[in-house]
């Protein structure tokens, strides 16, 4: 009887196999694949390291990508809502925009664990608590199933027992630092199926699969910011993301998995590479604007903060040290009045935004209409 005949969806799968797979997962199409995502990951990290403003990739892109994995989860909030939050505590934001915050705060706090041990099940731990505001541990409780959406049947039940889900992990672990050999683009991949059917916690998994993608990117020196915005390639191919998940769990389809992420990677880099290039070519065509049209306004640092975030506040020019209140107010007036920011209310907070930015941020299109220079 072969692992997958003894496999049913409505036990806990405790025989989920060890890694590496048994399968070939370094077949021809595999291999050619992972030369093409290499490329545009190393092209990807070529283009975050030569931005003169690191800020501005730090601020946005994890912002978008914890928007759309949260949306994945059916935790559906907006990239104009994030932002508005994005620098403040405010309590008035609605729970998904919560919960999606929490996502980017868990993503950057991956980061940092990343200096004191590598990736491990304590760094998924850590990453799944800040997801969910309280602190996550192993799952103990039984009866964890997850069910097809609409119809509720129940298409896979994870290893149950605190111990094997341990031992599972700890699996999971070596096989991330100890195959040298093979490619970390096929590691990540591997290793993202298995953490999704271990699915070590009661809840935040694929949130938390997802942050330990970019971690893994970022601990094998693929990139140096976490700045993959993976998950907008996977609700493009959402049906496929869990219906080749499951076909490797039935089947022992690897092929199709690990393809399917590489391509993602490369087709992501690709994206996140054309996007960099828009928002640096408008911060250029706005920094001409604002030095011909105010150039007693105009300064260097003043357009660098505008294309940190979509949404600026007078103490954010104040904490750059490039006016005091009453100055910076008078500047972000005199930039509504030009035509490149727009004043709204958010709660008690006067807020101004950067429409051409927010736009270029927040859609697919990477054009942007023009000032009057």
């Amino acid at each position: 009887m072969t692992t997958f005949d003894a496999w049913r969806a409505d036990k806990p799968y405790n025989g989920l196999p060890t890694l590496p797979p048994k399968e070939d997962i370094e077949t021809k199409s595999v291999l050619k694949q992972c030369i093409k995502a290499r490329a545009a990951l190393a092209e990807l990290k070529q283009a975050a390291e030569l931005i003169p403003n690191q800020g501005m990739l730090i601020n946005t892109l994890p912002i978008m990508e914890a928007r759309a994995s949260s949306e994945i989860e059916n935790i559906v909030t907006t990239t104009d809502k994030l932002f508005q939050y994005m620098r403040t505590e405010s309590q008035t934001a609605d729970p998904a925009t919560k919960e999606a915050m929490r996502y980017r705060s868990a993503l950057f706090l991956g980061v940092q664990s990343l200096d004191n041990k590598p990736l491990c099940t304590k760094t998924a731990q850590l990453v799944c608590s800040e997801i969910k505001g309280r602190d996550m541990d192993i799952r103990k409780i039984t009866g964890t199933a997850l069910r097809a959406d609409g119809s509720g049947r129940i298409i896979y039940t994870p290893p149950e027992g605190e111990q094997i889900i341990r031992e599972k992990l700890a699996d999971w672990e070596r096989f991330i630092h100890d195959n040298p050999n093979l490619d970390p683009l096929i590691i990540m991949a591997v290793a993202h199926y298995q953490f999704e059917a271990i699915h070590p916690f009661p809840d935040g998994n694929g949130r938390t699969g997802r942050i330990l993608n970019s971690l893994m990117l970022i601990e094998k020196e693929l990139l140096g910011l976490p700045i993959l915005y993976l998950s907008r390639y996977i609700i493009e191919h959402k049906a496929d993301y869990y219906r080749l998940l499951l076909e490797v769990t039935e089947k022992g389809n690897w092929e199709e998995w690990v393809m399917y992420i590489l391509a993602g990677v490369e087709d992501t880099a690709k994206w996140t590479i054309a996007k960099i290039e828009a928002i640096k070519k408008l911060a250029e065509h706005t920094r001409l604007y604002i030095q011909t049209a105010l150039p007693t306004v105009y300064s260097h640092e003043l357009v660098s903060l505008l294309f940190e975030q979509p949404y600026t506040r007078i103490t954010n020019l104040e904490d750059a040290g490039i006016a005091k209140r009453q100055t910076a107010s008078r500047y972000l007036q005199s930039l509504i009045e030009a035509g490149v920011l727009n004043e709204i209310r958010v709660g008690r907070d006067k807020l101004f935004i950067h429409p051409k930015l927010m736009e270029l941020l927040s859609g697919n299109n990477n054009e942007f209409s023009r000032y009057p220079i």
